[in-house]
């Protein structure tokens, strides 16, 4: 049994004894942490006062001294309170009793574990971080190795009140004064409901897990393991335990985690704080370009495309080409000399300027070669005329300037994806490349785009591809302007204009404004250099596509990694492919790999239907030993096709009164419209969501709409479709189609 508070149900009073001690400690940790909130408070007063003056005009040294001083008190006292208001729920969750080589009762310790340290006024530790060395016992000890411990002990606590306790006994039997309760931590854990988002398992962690978050830190960690096995928790705990350890290099180098969808950041993304993290960047595959975002998710057809590394040789024919409304030839006259420089010699300066250049920075090598081509036309007809005064004259020439900037202008590389929906270019960029089908696929897909105002996560992938080829956008120098020019406008709106000499080239409104176009709403916002991270870590790894792999992989070059992954639900077809772009994001870094082997969410019911169903057509499936039984087993039934919509909400309604937590209806494309009506059964509870999005995600139940439209419409087919029938983790009911 669990012991519960004595306020509840009756329980045997040694049990409620213990809750009542363990309360007691607890109160203590958080009087203390009331102290260092005050603490806070005072530091944030000293701050403020240190930026206080009563001055005014030029500031002193010593009062830019007092400023800068409040910023970093204010900073470091804003960083602390957060870390405690994170902290505050299930702060204590652990106890270790250790024995030092004694029977004597007094020769025993008592170490508290938590979310974070705590000390005492004497700096005695009331509460050890769980990352702590000192912790390494909570996960490590078993009853074949105890190192040293007695008895584990998870206290479940509610904010700041003790519910109760559950004990795990590390020895083969138990002094006579110590009392043993429940039936072990980690199986009161795993009936737990679920909710809209993870919770952290920083109570439960077994062994080989911990072993896994402790793990050297250099190189590549390979997380692998089926449904259930925990791997996502791990790796998230294991960022949080990198922090610890190693401050300096990944706080400061950054740690960039990396999820298959939106709904899996969404869901995942209280787990770092209350861990005692809140400084990595958490990004979906379509987050990972700054800038551009997306959610939209392609065809399978069009993602095996887009996503393959054939589709950089079309990339880069299109990143090199001129913008469809370039001008074609210069005419112009300098220094009293005709210049005529055509299409075929402008084609032949491109490339020889591209050859050394990224396209966004080498405008000063095209103006350069743009004079060496003038120069050599007008050389034989301007005896008198020295070389450095024509190439002075011909760079500041007006029409020059004109014709560069519309020519050779900066490009946004998400410009040249949309140059793949006319159908003309995206047949002369793919020719040789892609088979004609595929270019129709390609073609269509970015009209899609265009018609919807909405880039699809493979997307991307390949806008990141053409920004690493045509380089940054180059902010351009603004001139100064008259002040009378600035008078004359004022009245009109324009904060901001352009001028160069006495002709107005541009005006622009120095504030944001929303896209009013399709058009405009794509190309929103600056795509900038592609930051780098110190770790990297991958979960759904399996589902990266190799053009995935070079996105992610261009923001981890000197990082260490954590790659977390399952062949089995893996949605791009071609593995090998991927491979070997996954094997050229890592290099020759040295790689270690932990295996899970127990799926801790599934009950036993439900994992034997999702294993039976993957090993049709994937004998060599990873499957894991489901440690749970509930006796319910899915329930599978046949339904027309102008039922679907009545019968997956009686199975909703159904499942909502036999489980407390989240109900999750997945259902492909075909069926959603019909379903948008299902969470209304119950906001907060019920979710209607695509097969894609599940992954990484879990439910306490679930209702699988049409399993076989799932597989055909799915990247990957059966290999999603497995992926949505281990989501659940009490009950499943699968609707089946009849055709």
């Amino acid at each position: 049994m669990t012991a519960q508070r004595t306020d509840g149900p009756a329980v045997p009073p040694e049990v409620a004894a213990e809750v009542a001690f363990e309360q007691a400690h607890v109160d203590r940790v958080y009087a203390e942490l009331a102290k260092a909130g005050a603490r806070v408070s005072l530091v944030e007063a000293e701050g403020l006062a240190r930026g206080r003056t009563d001055r005014t005009g030029v500031a002193r040294d010593e009062e830019i001294t007092g400023l800068f001083e409040r910023d970093a008190l204010m900073f470091s006292a804003g960083r602390r309170r957060a870390s405690l208001e994170q902290q505050y729920e299930g702060l204590v969750f652990g106890r270790l009793d250790l024995e030092h080589g004694s029977d004597d009762r007094a020769d025993r310790e008592i170490r508290y574990i938590g979310r974070i340290g705590v000390r005492d006024d004497e700096y005695e530790p009331l509460v050890i971080d769980w990352r702590a060395p000192a912790a390494s016992a909570f996960y490590q000890a078993t009853p074949v190795e105890p190192m040293g411990v007695l008895r584990r002990r998870v206290l479940r606590c509610r904010d700041a009140v003790v519910l109760g306790v559950e004990d795990d006994l590390m020895v083969p039997e138990a002094p006579e004064d110590m009392v043993i309760v429940g039936d072990g931590a980690l199986m009161a854990a795993l009936t737990r409901t679920r909710g809209a988002q993870m919770r952290d398992i920083v109570a439960t962690i077994q062994r080989h897990q911990d072993e896994a978050i402790r793990a050297s830190a250099r190189g590549i960690t390979e997380i692998t393991g089926g449904p259930g096995t925990g791997k996502t928790v791990v790796a998230l705990h294991r960022a949080a335990y990198l922090l610890y350890s190693d401050r300096r290099r990944y706080e400061a180098g950054g740690i960039l985690v990396v999820g298959p969808s939106a709904a899996y950041t969404a869901y995942i993304e209280r787990v770092l704080p209350s861990l005692g993290e809140d400084t990595v960047t958490l990004r979906s595959l379509g987050d990972v370009v700054d800038g551009t975002t997306a959610v939209r998710l392609d065809s399978p057809d069009a993602a095996r495309v887009k996503g393959s590394l054939t589709i950089r040789q079309v990339l880069s024919r299109a990143a090199r080409d001129v913008a469809p409304d370039a001008a074609s030839r210069l005419r112009t006259m300098v220094a009293g000399h005709p210049v005529r420089i055509d299409r075929q010699q402008l084609q032949q300066i491109r490339r020889r300027v591209l050859r050394n250049h990224q396209h966004n920075l080498g405008h000063d090598a095209v103006v350069d070669a743009l004079a060496e081509a003038a120069w050599q036309q007008v050389r034989p007809h301007a005896a008198t005329l020295e070389k450095a005064e024509f190439v002075d004259r011909f760079e500041d020439h007006l029409e020059v300037e004109a014709f560069v900037r519309d020519w050779w202008r900066p490009i946004d590389a998400r410009e040249v994806l949309l140059w793949l929906a006319d159908a003309d270019r995206a047949a002369r960029y793919a020719q040789g490349v892609l088979p004609d089908a595929d270019v129709r696929v390609l073609q269509e897909s970015m009209a899609e785009a265009l018609q919807t105002g909405q880039w699809s996560v493979a997307d991307i992938a390949m806008i990141d591809d053409v920004a690493a080829r045509l380089g940054p956008v180059q902010e351009r120098e603004r001139e100064e302007r008259g002040f009378y020019q600035i008078e004359e406008l004022d009245g009109l709106g324009v904060s901001e204009l352009e001028v160069t000499g006495s002709r107005q080239q541009s005006a622009e409104v120095a504030y944001e404004r929303n896209p009013a176009d399709v058009r405009e709403r794509l190309l929103y916002g600056r795509i900038g250099k592609p930051e780098e991270y110190a770790h990297v870590l991958v979960d759904e790894a399996q589902d990266l596509s190799p053009m995935q792999w070079r996105m992610v992989g261009r923001r981890g070059r000197y990082a260490s990694w954590t790659v977390v992954g399952d062949a089995a639900q893996s949605s791009w077809p071609v593995e090998s492919e991927a491979a070997t772009a996954r094997e050229e994001a890592f290099g020759s870094k040295q790689r270690q790999r932990f295996h899970m082997t127990t799926n801790y969410r599934n009950a036993r019911e439900i994992f034997d239907y999702a294993a039976e169903v993957i090993r049709r057509e994937v004998p060599d499936a990873d499957i894991p030993d489901a440690v749970r039984e509930t006796g319910v087993h899915p329930v599978v039934s046949t339904v027309s096709a102008t039922n679907v919509a009545d019968a997956a909400m009686d199975a909703t309604k159904g499942l909502l009164d036999e489980v407390e937590g989240a109900v999750a209806v997945v259902a492909p494309a075909r069926w959603r419209e019909r379903l948008g009506h299902v969470p209304d059964l119950a906001p907060g509870r019920v979710l209607l969501i695509d097969p894609m999005s599940t992954k990484g995600l879990e439910y306490d139940a679930t209702v699988v709409v049409d399993p076989a439209e799932i597989t055909r419409e799915s990247p990957g087919g059966i290999r999603v479709l497995y992926v949505v029938l281990t989501r659940a983790a009490h009950r499943m009911t699968v609707l089946e189609v009849a055709p």
